[in-house]
């Protein structure tokens, strides 16, 4: 779900299948469907996320968080909500690391966002005394990278999270000087990663990923003809991450 409430109103809800990844168990994840770092009709690849040389996106994550004095909170599972490779392409606009601590509870959660120039930032989302992130919590983040020309880089998000055995949800909504701009969601039912939960949620419906980038323009091109206003694209941050 995407909501603009501001000067120009624009709404849009798509269907999009995400996988909901285990990182230390990703061996597990592939089978006849879905391949590992090989060409297939729906595959993942480590070299598209972390570090982006092919290792292990665990390692590059807790790298991370040892980083940001994170490390002793998050030493439990780490799962990644991400849009799979689909006929060899893919492009997610955002997609969210959620560390655990060893009890289950999310602890932190690390957004890492792409726009369509190429770029990517990612926003380490956490509470600042470290305790569980709740799935009514909202934690705000400065808004510091370029994603749309109709948005400045001004504001700042606001930030809300659900991962559970049977949900994943995330919020995250835009703020500027006169309160709520945009409302976005993300999120649905979670289930087993079969062969038959792989053809009709990605392989029957491949405009789910591949029809990503161009709802972006579509929705971009409406926005224009509503005369939304222009912002120039400024350089991205040089830290490239933001907590």
């Amino acid at each position: 779900m995407h909501a603009r409430t501001r000067p120009r109103a624009n709404a849009f809800r798509y269907k999009v299948g995400y996988l909901a990844l285990d990182l230390d168990r990703l061996s597990e994840a592939k089978g006849r469907l879905l391949k590992l770092d090989r060409a297939g009709a729906l595959a993942f690849h480590r070299a598209d996320y972390g570090a982006r040389d092919g290792s292990e996106p665990a390692a590059w994550l807790r790298g991370v968080l040892a980083e940001h004095d994170l490390a002793q909170a998050c030493d439990g599972r780490l799962v990644l909500l991400t849009l799979p490779r689909l006929l060899g392409y893919v492009f997610n606009p955002v997609s969210f690391w959620f560390a655990h601590d060893r009890a289950g509870a999310v602890r932190a959660v690390l957004c890492e966002v792409n726009n369509t120039f190429g770029e990517r930032h990612c926003y380490l989302v956490h509470h600042a005394d470290r305790r569980p992130i709740g799935p009514a919590d909202w934690l705000d983040g400065r808004k510091v990278f370029h994603v749309s020309p109709f948005l400045p880089v001004a504001g700042a998000y606001r930030f809300r999270f659900r991962l559970d055995e049977g949900r994943a949800h995330v919020d995250v909504n835009y703020h500027d000087e006169g309160g709520l701009m945009l409302a976005t969601s993300v999120g649905g039912p979670l289930g087993p990663l079969g062969d038959g939960a792989i053809l009709r949620r990605f392989l029957l419906n491949p405009l789910m990923t591949l029809g990503v980038v161009a709802r972006i323009h579509w929705q971009a091109l409406k926005l224009w003809q509503k005369r939304a206003k222009l912002h120039r694209k400024p350089d991205p941050p040089q830290r490239y991450i933001t907590s």
